[in-house]
C-alpha cells in the first residue's frame, strides 16, 4: 500500500489556497508514477483489490500461529484444493456418511433373507410302555414341510428389492447435504478471508497515514488530535481485524470437520470469493425444476416409500393366504400278549402315514396389516407430493436469489465499489496537502469499509444461492 506522494510545504513558505491545492491533489492522483520521490507507483484500478483487496494475511502474520490460515502467496497451486475437491474427500472421509451407507448392506443381507424358504421340520418319537405293558413300545420319524401359498416369499422379495433401493437413496440424499454443508461452510471461508484481507489492508494504509501525520505534527503543519484521531480509527480496525480472523478460524475449523481434515493440516484454498467454479444454474427455471424432479436423492426416497408401501400391501394381502403343511411319518410298533393258551406272543407292525394341515382362516385374516398399509400407501403419497412442492420452492427460491445477488453485484462493481475507491484516493491526496481534515478522511475510509463489507455479502450471497441451487438440484461434485 502507498500513501499519495505530495510534498509538504515548509515553514514559512507560501501556501496554495484549497482550491489550488485539491487540484493539485486530483493530478497528482492520476500520476502514473512518482519514483523521483522515492514512491511505488499509484493504483490506477478501481476494483477494490487495487488498494485495499490483495491477500495480506498469513500463517506467519497471524496471532493465532497454530490456526489453519492460508498462505496464498506462496502456496504451491499443485497443493490447493477448491469446493469440488473438498466435497469429494468429504464423500469419502466423512464417518457418519460410512456408517450410513452401512445400511445398505443391512438391506442387501435383509433382500437375501426373503428369498429363503421355510425349513423342514424332522421330528423322532419313542414310546415304551409301563406297569402292565412293560413289552408296548412305538418308534417313529417325521418329516413335515411347511408350503407357503400366495406368493408369500415374491412378495417378501419385492419388499425387500424396493428397501434396498431406499437405502441406496437414503446414502445418495446424506451425500447431497453433506455436500451442501461442506459448500455453506467453504463460502463462510472465503468471505471472511476476503473481509480480513479488506481489513488489513486498511490497516496498512492507516498505519502509513499514521506515520505521515507524525512528520506533519512534528513540523508544525498538523494538529495532535489527527494523530490521536487516526491511531484510534488503527485500534479500531485491528480490532474489527481480531472479530474477523476469529471468524476465519472457526469458519476453517468446521470445514475441515465436514471434510476429515485434521485440523493441524493446513488448509490452501485455490478459489476467489468474486469467482466461484460452481456450476453455472440452466437459464429457464423450467429446466433446472426439471432436472430437481429427476435427481433429488430425498424425493427419489419419497417415491421409493410409496413403492415400499404398496409392496407392503400386497405382503399383507398374501399373508392372509393360510400355508400347507404337509407331512410324512414311519413307525415301528411292538405289542407283546402273556395270557394266551400257547403262551407269550409279540405282535410287530410297521406303518407309514402321510398327512396335510391346512388353517382355516375363520377369524384372523389379516384384516389389520392389510388395513394398516392402505394407511401407509396414503400417507407415502401425501409425503411424496409435499417433498415435490418442496424441491420447486427450493429451485425457485435459491434461482431468485442468485439472480439478486447477480444484479446486486453489477450495481456494486459498476458504481459503488469503483467510486468509493477513488473518493477514498481523491481524500488522501487532498489531505496530504491540506485541503481535508483528517475526520472527512476517516469517515469516507468508514463509508468504503461499509461498502466493501456489503459487497463481500453480496459475493457470499451469490456463492451461497449457487451452491444452494446445486444442492436443490440434486447435482452431485463426484466425477
Amino acid at each position: 500500500m502507498l500513501l499519495i506522494p505530495v510534498a509538504r510545504p515548509a515553514r514559512g513558505a507560501v501556501r496554495f489556497p484549497a482550491s489550488v491545492t485539491l487540484i493539485l491533489s486530483l493530478f497528482l492522483l492520476t500520476a502514473h508514477s512518482s519514483t523521483a520521490l522515492g514512491q511505488e507507483p499509484i493504483p490506477t484500478k478501481t476494483n477494490v483489490q487495487a488498494e485495499v483487496g490483495k491477500p495480506a494475511v498469513t500463517l506467519s502474520d497471524s496471532p493465532l500461529a497454530s490456526g489453519p490460515m492460508t498462505d496464498r502467496a506462496n502456496a504451491d497451486p499443485a497443493q490447493e484444493v477448491g469446493v469440488s475437491d473438498l466435497v469429494r474427500r468429504a464423500l469419502s472421509a466423512n464417518s457418519e456418511l460410512a456408517a450410513v451407507r452401512l445400511e445398505v448392506d443391512r438391506a442387501r443381507a435383509r433382500l437375501r433373507q426373503a428369498g429363503l424358504r421355510p425349513n423342514p421340520i424332522f421330528d423322532f418319537e419313542l414310546q415304551r410302555g409301563v406297569l402292565n405293558s412293560p413289552g408296548e413300545r412305538v418308534n417313529s420319524v417325521g418329516i413335515s414341510a411347511p408350503l407357503e401359498l400366495g406368493g408369500k416369499r415374491r412378495r417378501r422379495i419385492d419388499l425387500a428389492q424396493v428397501e434396498l433401493e431406499l437405502a441406496q437413496a437414503e446414502v445418495a440424499e446424506r451425500e447431497r447435504r453433506l455436500a451442501a454443508e461442506v459448500r455453506a461452510a467453504y463460502v463462510e471461508v472465503l468471505a471472511a478471508q476476503r473481509e480480513l484481507d479488506i481489513t488489513e489492508g486498511l490497516n496498512r494504509l492507516d498505519a502509513q497515514t499514521v506515520k505521515v501525520v507524525e512528520a506533519r505534527v512534528s513540523e508544525g503543519d498538523a494538529a495532535l488530535i489527527e494523530v490521536n484521531l487516526l491511531r484510534v480509527e488503527l485500534d479500531r480496525l485491528r480490532s474489527r481485524r481480531a472479530l474477523v480472523e476469529g471468524r476465519w478460524q472457526a469458519a476453517s475449523i468446521r470445514l475441515k470437520t465436514l471434510v476429515g481434515i485434521p485440523l493441524i493440516e493446513p488448509l490452501k484454498i485455490r478459489e476467489e470469493l468474486a469467482q466461484p467454479i460452481l456450476r453455472n444454474p440452466p437459464t429457464a427455471p423450467e429446466a433446472a425444476v426439471e432436472i430437481a424432479l429427476r435427481t433429488r436423492p430425498d424425493l427419489q426416497m419419497a417415491r421409493l416409500m410409496e413403492e415400499a408401501a404398496q409392496a407392503g400391501f400386497k405382503l399383507a394381502q398374501a399373508q392372509a393366504v393360510p400355508d400347507i403343511i404337509i407331512s410324512a411319518r414311519y413307525g415301528a410298533n411292538q405289542s407283546t400278549f402273556d395270557s394266551t393258551p400257547i403262551g407269550l406272543l409279540t405282535d410287530r407292525d410297521k406303518i407309514f402315514s402321510v398327512g396335510v394341515s391346512i388353517p382355516i382362516p375363520l377369524f384372523n385374516r389379516n384384516q389389520g396389516a392389510k388395513a394398516e398399509t392402505a394407511i401407509q400407501i396414503a400417507q407415502a403419497q401425501r409425503r411424496r407430493e409435499f417433498i415435490e412442492a418442496v424441491v420447486r420452492a427450493e429451485v425457485a427460491g435459491a434461482l431468485a436469489r442468485y439472480q439478486s445477488s447477480q444484479a446486486a453485484l453489477v450495481v456494486f462493481e459498476q458504481g459503488v465499489i469503483a467510486r468509493s475507491n477513488d473518493n477514498i484516493r481523491a481524500i488522501r491526496g487532498a489531505y496530504a496537502v491540506g485541503a481535508f481534515r483528517v475526520t472527512e478522511l476517516i469517515a469516507e475510509q468508514r463509508r468504503l469499509l461499509d461498502a466493501e463489507r456489503e459487497y463481500t455479502e453480496a459475493l457470499a450471497e451469490r456463492y451461497r444461492a449457487l451452491a444452494d441451487l446445486q444442492a436443490a438440484m440434486g447435482i452431485s461434485d463426484r466425477k
